[in-house]
């Protein structure tokens, strides 16, 4: 299960002394056992890996700010703990595959223009979960229904 792999993982970069693997591993943790807490439940693998994404979302979006202001301490930490969340994640699909994917998604629902990318997206983000990038599923969307 993966919360057992995120203590094991853990306790590892304890004993390494790995600060940036341990701090990030901890944050994960916590957005687990803050959800649990608030929904009362206990999480799965997938739940789980859905917090993992958004946590990894929020760094991809953190690095082009701290680019921008030419942050090379934060660039570092960030691209650090970005390598650390991606390990938990599933392969990312590939942009072609997942044109793949939402082309087949496009004729199941019948989508004929722009102003159905909804219901393509709905169905896209259901199927791949958090094996595409929300972004880049959005664009390849755009792209098909043009």
């Amino acid at each position: 299960m993966l919360k057992e792999q995120l203590m094991n993982d853990l306790k590892e970069a304890m004993k390494e002394k790995n600060e940036i693997k341990k701090n990030t591993v901890q944050m994960v943790r916590a957005a687990i056992l803050q959800v649990e807490k608030d929904k009362g439940i206990e999480l799965d693998d997938n739940q789980i890996i859905d917090i993992i994404a958004k946590e990894s979302k929020k760094r991809k979006d953190a690095a082009a700010d701290f680019e921008k202001s030419g942050r090379e301490d934060l660039i570092e930490k960030n691209n650090q703990e970005l390598e650390i969340l991606s390990a938990y994640l599933p392969k990312q699909l590939s942009k072609d595959e997942i044109a793949e994917i939402v082309k087949n998604i496009i004729s199941k629902v019948g989508a004929t223009s722009i102003k159905e990318m909804g219901a393509v997206m709905k169905g896209a983000k259901e199927e791949m979960g958090a094996s595409a990038d929300g972004k880049t599923i959005n664009e390849v969307v755009k792209e098909l229904l043009k």
